[in-house]
This record gives C-alpha cells, sequence and structure tokens, in this order.
C-alpha cells in the first residue's frame, strides 16, 4: 500500500501569532505643515479613526502617553499600540481648536 503524500511543513498554513497582529488607525497622514503632528489627509470608512470623529484636515499631536511629531512617529506609535485597547488621542482640528478624542485601534488585516 502507498502511503498518502505528507504536506511539507513549510506548505502549511500557520495561524497569525500575536505578534503578526498589527493595530491600525484607519487614516493616511503626512507631516504636518505646521509644527510637530501628523496631518490626516484621509479617513477609512469604517475604520477606528472615523469612529472616533477624525477628518481629513485634523493633526494629531498624540496618542496615549507618546507625542507625535512627524507621521513616522503616529506610524511607530501606533504599530505599539494594542488592537481593541482604547487610547486617548490628541487633536488640533482645522480650525485650531483642541480635541481629546478616545480611539480604539484596530487591526489590519
Amino acid at each position: 500500500h502507498a502511503k498518502p503524500p505528507v504536506a511539507a511543513p513549510s506548505r502549511t498554513p500557520t495561524p497569525p501569532t500575536a505578534a503578526a497582529v498589527r493595530a491600525s488607525l484607519g487614516v493616511e497622514v503626512v507631516d504636518a505643515p505646521q509644527g510637530p503632528g501628523a496631518l490626516v489627509v484621509a479617513v477609512h470608512v469604517p475604520g477606528p479613526g472615523y469612529t472616533a470623529g477624525l477628518v481629513r484636515g485634523d493633526v494629531l499631536l498624540s496618542l496615549g502617553k507618546a507625542g507625535i511629531g512627524s507621521a513616522s512617529d503616529l506610524a511607530a506609535v501606533v504599530s505599539d499600540a494594542r488592537p481593541g485597547h482604547q487610547l486617548k488621542l490628541k487633536v488640533r482640528h482645522d480650525s485650531g481648536q483642541r480635541q481629546e478624542l478616545a480611539v480604539t485601534p484596530g487591526v489590519v488585516t
């Protein structure tokens, strides 16, 4: 009797590990032109940023306890965030008004 073929371990799909799960705010940002921060240029609908009330033109100043000086700062802070755990997000709106929002990063799929 012939044995059935055995799949090589490298071909077996592996379940995602906790390290593979990345957080996302569902926004696209660039460096803020005036002062520190990350300028929101697009908000994904639906998405965590949209749910929190972010709109295009907002400047993100801090997330949790971390200050945001640039778009790359935001990327680093979000990548360290735990999906599903609410954080405080400090925002400067286009009008100049500052606001603190609650945002819950989602999972990048």
